[in-house]
C-alpha cells in the first residue's frame, strides 16, 4: 500500500494551497480517509476525513473548519484537501492516511488498522 502527498509549499497568511494524496495497492475497501498534521513540538492533531461509502460525509476538525474542504475521486484513488484562509498555526507536515479507523474530529492512525504517507510540508509565513 502506498499513499503519497503532494501540494505542500510555503504561502502568505490568507493564501490557499491543494493537497492531493495518491493510493494505491489497497486489495480491498477502506472505512476513511484523510489528513492529520504534525507541527514542530506538539502532537499530531486530526485534520479532515470522508467516508468512504455511499454517503461520503466529510468531518473536520474545529480549526480548520469553515477553511478546509476534503473531497475524493474514486476513480483516481486520491483525496484532496483544499486550503483556504491559511493561518500561521496552520504551518505543519500534513500526512494522508487511510484505513479502517472510522472518520472522526480527531482522525489519526492506529498502526494496526491504517496507512499513512510520508507527509507534505506546508509553511504559512509572511
Amino acid at each position: 500500500v502506498q499513499l503519497v502527498e503532494s501540494g505542500g509549499g510555503l504561502v502568505q497568511p490568507g493564501g490557499s494551497l491543494r493537497l492531493s494524496c495518491e493510493t494505491s495497492g489497497f486489495t480491498g475497501a477502506h472505512r476513511a480517509m484523510g489528513w492529520f498534521r504534525q507541527a514542530p513540538g506538539k502532537e499530531p492533531e486530526g485534520v479532515s476525513c470522508i467516508s468512504t461509502d455511499d454517503d461520503g460525509s466529510a468531518t473536520y476538525a474545529e480549526s480548520v473548519k469553515g477553511r478546509f474542504t476534503i473531497s475524493r475521486d474514486r476513480a483516481k484513488n486520491t483525496v484532496y484537501l483544499q486550503m483556504n484562509d491559511l493561518k500561521s498555526e496552520d504551518t505543519a507536515v500534513y500526512f494522508c492516511m487511510a484505513g479502517e479507523t472510522a472518520c472522526n474530529r480527531n482522525y489519526l492512525p492506529s498502526p494496526v488498522y491504517d496507512f499513512w504517507g510520508q507527509g507534505t510540508q506546508v509553511t504559512v509565513s509572511s
